[in-house]
C-alpha cells in the first residue's frame, strides 16, 4: 500500500469538515497534519514537510488557497509534492477552475482542483496516483 508513512497536510477553515476529512484520510493509512488557515498551513508545511497538501480555496480571503498553493509550489521542497486545491466555488458561482493543461498548472500553481464536497475515496485515489508516479 502506497499510503504507509505518507503525511498529508490538510488546510481548511471549516473545522468540522477538517476533522471529518482527517479521520477519513487517516482511516486510509495516511498520517494527517491539519491547519485552519493559510498562514497556519504555511507554517505546518515548513515544519512538517508533508508528502502532499490538500488546501481549501476560500479561507481568510477568496483566493487564500491559491496563494498558499503558490507559496508551496515556489518552495524548493514544495515543487516535488502534489498540491490539490479543493473548492465549493463551482457550486456557489457556477465557475469551474481547471488545471488540465500545463499552462493552467503554471498559472494556478497546483496539481489538481477538486470540487467540494470531496469524496475521500476519490481524493485518496488521486494521491495514490501521484505517489505511484513519483516512485517510478
Amino acid at each position: 500500500m502506497q499510503s504507509v508513512n505518507k503525511k498529508i497536510l490538510l488546510v481548511d477553515d471549516d473545522v468540522d469538515l477538517l476533522e471529518q476529512s482527517k479521520v477519513q484520510i487517516e482511516n486510509k493509512g495516511y498520517s494527517v497534519v491539519t491547519a485552519e488557515s493559510s498562514s497556519e498551513g504555511w507554517e505546518k508545511f515548513k515544519s512538517e514537510k508533508p508528502d502532499a497538501a490538500v488546501i481549501d480555496l476560500m479561507m481568510e480571503e477568496h483566493d487564500s488557497g491559491f496563494v498558499l498553493s503558490y507559496k508551496i509550489k515556489k518552495d524548493s521542497y514544495g515543487k516535488s509534492i502534489p498540491v490539490i486545491v479543493v473548492t465549493s466555488a463551482a457550486y456557489i458561482t457556477g465557475y469551474k477552475f481547471d488545471v488540465s493543461t500545463g499552462e493552467e498548472r503554471e498559472w494556478i500553481k497546483c496539481d489538481e482542483i477538486l470540487n467540494k464536497p470531496v469524496v475521500i475515496d476519490e481524493l485518496v485515489q488521486r494521491l495514490e496516483s501521484y505517489f505511484a508516479e513519483k516512485a517510478t
